[in-house]
């Protein structure tokens, strides 16, 4: 309980701080929205030049794209200030952290809480209920469980990817752009049917990394549409499984680099 009043004390003061400054605080609080305004945007001016996308019409690309941006939105919101650890390590800032006894990695996401992102997340879940409203779904317990699931399952998984993209700074701290790589480039992959994308990229990002999982088979799965692809029908339920997977690994890798740390100029 001491420990949740602590971080509860961290956050509470970075909220106080970001609201001193309430016209700052709305602009940004517009501005990020622009990301997943842009998202959609991108979808909807491909399908003016045509009707189907990877064999998929636009109400079931959009769907795809609205998992991945709510997940998203959760995870940048939630997690998204991990990437800043390169620079943490660079100034010496995490020597500070660590020497409190609480969580490293807790405190560095709370050392700068991005509330100009909550617009994006109420945003994306907006988006999403538009998209389910425009599909012709038939719910099923298992359906309405499944789209409850899915945006946390891609918070958890694209989380988790903030995690061990950031956490190679502990061994590489001018990795930021491979790091966006992985971060940003995975949603935008994540974002569209990876039947438009060629056999090898999505061997290695839909499989390979799991990225399939983030929308394209909870969509499938939500749809009641075969995976041209060949996966079974039901590949849309392993959501879970593999946003497991890809957190015990992001655990295993920021243990590993915290392990190794040795100080500012290592």
């Amino acid at each position: 309980m001491g420990e949740l009043r602590a971080y509860a004390a961290l956050a509470g003061a970075q909220a106080r701080s970001v609201l001193a400054y309430r016209a700052s605080f709305v602009v940004e609080l517009l501005g990020n929205v622009g990301a997943t305004v842009f998202d959609v945007l991108t979808v909807l001016a491909l399908f003016r030049a045509t009707d189907r996308i990877g064999g998929f019409a636009l109400p079931e690309a959009l769907l795809m794209t609205s998992i991945t941006s709510a997940g998203f939105a959760l995870a940048d919101f939630l997690i998204g200030n991990v990437d800043r650890l390169k620079t943490y390590v660079r100034a010496g800032t995490l020597d500070a952290v660590l020497v409190r006894p609480l969580g490293a990695l807790p405190q560095l996401l709370l050392m700068d809480l991005p509330m100009r992102k909550l617009l994006r997340v109420v945003f994306g879940f907006g988006v999403l209920a538009v998209a389910l409203g425009l599909n012709d779904i038939d719910w099923t317990p298992a359906r309405v469980l499944l789209i409850t699931l899915s945006p946390l399952c891609g918070m958890v998984f694209l989380g988790s990817i903030f995690v061990i993209s950031a956490s190679l700074a502990f061994w590489w701290v001018d990795s930021g752009e491979v790091g966006s790589a992985f971060t940003y480039g995975g949603r935008d992959f994540a974002s569209y049917p990876i039947t438009v994308y060629g056999p090898v990229f999505r061997g290695l990002f839909a499989y390979a990394l799991g990225f399939a999982f983030v929308s394209y088979q909870p969509a499938l799965a939500l749809l009641g549409r075969a995976d041209p692809l060949g996966l079974p029908s039901g590949a849309g339920f392993a959501a879970p499984l593999v946003a497991l997977a890809a957190a015990a690994v992001a655990t295993g890798v920021w243990r590993t680099g915290i392990r190794h740390y040795r100080s500012t100029g290592s």
